[in-house]
């Protein structure tokens, strides 16, 4: 279907006045320094991430106001109002002073949704204790791995969790100390080496005095996997929460009493940053649904919850689409005037559908584990282009540019000035959420940076109006014939197809061309695979790219390997086909 290459925004339709309607205005009269003070100080003048969230809402006039509403099939719903939640969160707090733990400990948490593992994160937080959110449906060797490189001294699950995948490996992780057990059927846990949290949080006191943290303080340890090795710890630090405040505002649009959901889990970096901290900062009230994804459930919720803004996935968008346009009209939406994205790009066709079918466009946004917050996004005042990431935020200042570096040399590289200009994606260093460190590895973390440019490590191109858009990984880049082609642009033309769910593309070497595109497609319910189904496909590529650019193979799948968080693992595709070895595959979701 042929559509515009701009969807069009008119501020007089929309349902509440954007944060940021001047898009260079308050690009230029923003500064980081300014952004602080929206947050609440210390008394010696640091800066602690619970306190911000939770404490500074309890003593004004949301106290009683719902931040954390949570959902589930078989239980009854659980509010819990700022008040109630800066007291359980000083009960865990004083918990972990009890057993010994303080700043800069380090806690790991691995359940699911439920609101303990809030409390616990946030209590961690006021302590000073270092936390690291694991995914509930990591097996138990990414568990240990994870553990022994944060060298984590306390650990926060389930009875069981803690049966299936922990009380096996444990002694593989000599520096675990304590395991705070909780009870799924809400008794008391009698597993031989832990503590009860029921019990503890029972006997703990309401009253806590929060630990002094700096900006620099170590607060939260995030593991995002590279194409080989273990996985990379990113640390980040307290006075990102400055950062989370700012992004909020500015990419999410997040005003007061908004009902807001975020369906990333809080296993993940964006779970964590935006389904628990950056709501809490703006103090609105977050849904937390402890079920699966289920289309129905879905659209039933964001109707009778009165969901105002939507954070979501392109994995689950592109679920949507594929259980029909018909579902999701037998739903009304009066209350939603804003849905965002983030996890991998978001196709051109998966922006329309959200036009079309909800009424609301998808708004894609870029950014990264180490980053720490949105970079750039596409905001509700301003234009979308489909398919583009976006323009910086206040505050970022993001460039294309070109290695120099010779070998043994740090990197050095050059700014690209002219527009659509493919290079790597750089990021002028200075905003508070930015990662401080790989844990324990000084050497990676230095590569990452040529003078104040943070490398990101994507490639990208910016266009004559400031939108940049996204190519690939700069190893997912394709390199045939003198052609460089970037994956994420055929992948959208394949999903363009009425036949076409998801797919994913690769290079495949050849020896006259150096490499050939193959694309890995699964097909959407009605359509079945076969030979004409794939020659259609192709000749619809071979039109829309031309014959240099589009796949020479194209294989059906049923399902395509996806990292737990939703984003396709091209390299294991790869791997896959050429018979090399595929790495980390801790994050890969089940039967994929």
């Amino acid at each position: 279907m042929d559509r515009p290459s701009i969807i069009h925004k008119d501020l007089a339709k929309q349902r509440q006045t954007p944060n940021w309607t001047a898009f260079e205005d308050e690009r230029r009269r923003f500064s980081w320094q300014f952004a602080h003070l929206a947050t609440q100080r210390l008394p010696g003048g640091g800066i602690n991430m619970g306190i911000e969230a939770v404490d500074r809402h309890a003593a004004g006039v949301l106290r009683y106001h719902v931040a954390l509403r949570f959902l589930s099939r078989t239980l009854p719903a659980i509010e819990i109002s700022f008040a109630e939640l800066a007291r359980l969160t000083n009960r865990f707090a004083n918990v972990l002073q009890g057993l010994g733990v303080g700043k800069g400990d380090h806690l790991f948490l691995l359940a699911g949704r439920i609101p303990e593992l809030y409390v616990a994160l946030l209590g961690a937080l006021k302590n000073g204790t270092v936390v690291t959110p694991l995914f509930s449906a990591f097996g138990p060797e990414p568990i240990a791995t994870r553990i022994q490189l944060g060298a984590g001294q306390v650990l926060l699950t389930t009875d069981h969790l803690y049966q299936r995948k922990v009380c096996q490996i444990r002694a593989q992780m000599p520096t675990l100390r304590h395991v705070l057990l909780v009870a799924e059927d809400g008794g008391v846990t009698h597993e031989t080496d832990t503590l009860d949290l029921a019990t503890l949080m029972r006997d703990a006191s309401d009253c806590f005095e929060v630990s002094e943290t700096s900006e620099d303080d170590p607060a939260l340890l995030f593991f995002t996997s590279g194409t080989t090795g273990t996985p990379k710890g990113a640390l980040h630090v307290h006075g990102a929460a400055v950062a989370h405040e700012a992004t909020g505002r500015y990419a999410l649009d997040l005003h007061a009493q908004d009902r807001y959901w975020c369906t990333a889990d809080p296993g993940w970096v964006t779970g964590a940053t935006y389904g628990i901290i950056a709501p809490l900062l703006h103090g609105v009230t977050t849904l937390v649904d402890r079920e699966e994804f289920d289309a129905e459930r879905w659209y039933t919720l964001l109707e009778q919850e009165q969901i105002t803004v939507w954070y979501t996935a392109p994995t689950a968008i592109r679920m949507l689409m594929k259980a029909g346009p018909e579902l999701a009209r037998s739903h009304c939406y009066p209350a939603l005037r804003f849905i965002a994205s983030v996890g991998e790009p978001l196709n051109p066709e998966a922006v329309w559908w959200g036009q079309e079918v909800l009424g609301l466009p998808i708004h894609d946004n870029w950014w990264q584990t180490e980053t720490g917050g949105i970079m750039i996004a596409n905001t509700p005042a301003f234009d979308i282009k489909p398919g583009s990431m976006g323009r910086p935020l206040p505050g970022i200042d993001a460039f294309i540019v070109k290695h120099m570096e010779a070998e043994g040399e740090p990197p050095r590289v050059r700014i690209i000035e002219a527009p659509n200009v493919e290079g790597e994606l750089a990021l002028k260093s200075g905003w508070p959420s930015m990662f401080r460190g790989y844990l324990n590895n000084e050497a990676r973390y230095a590569k990452c940076f040529a003078g104040d440019l943070y490398l990101t490590g994507d490639l990208a191109r910016v266009d004559a109006d400031g939108y940049f858009w996204f190519i690939g990984r700069a190893d997912d880049v394709i390199k045939s014939a003198g052609h460089l082609i970037g994956p994420f642009e055929v992948e959208s033309v394949l999903m363009e197809h009425p036949a076409v769910a998801e797919a994913g593309v690769i290079g495949k070497p050849d020896p006259m061309v150096g490499e050939v595109v193959k694309a890995f497609v699964s097909l959407k319910a009605g359509y079945e695979a076969g030979e004409a189904l794939r020659l259609e496909i192709s000749a619809h590529a071979r039109k829309r790219l031309g014959a240099a650019v589009a796949p020479k193979e194209i294989a059906f799948l049923a399902v395509l390997p996806r990292t737990r968080s939703g984003k396709i693992m091209r390299r294991l595709l790869k791997a896959r086909e050429l018979g090399l070895p595929e790495g980390d595959t801790s994050t890969l979701e089940s039967g994929a």
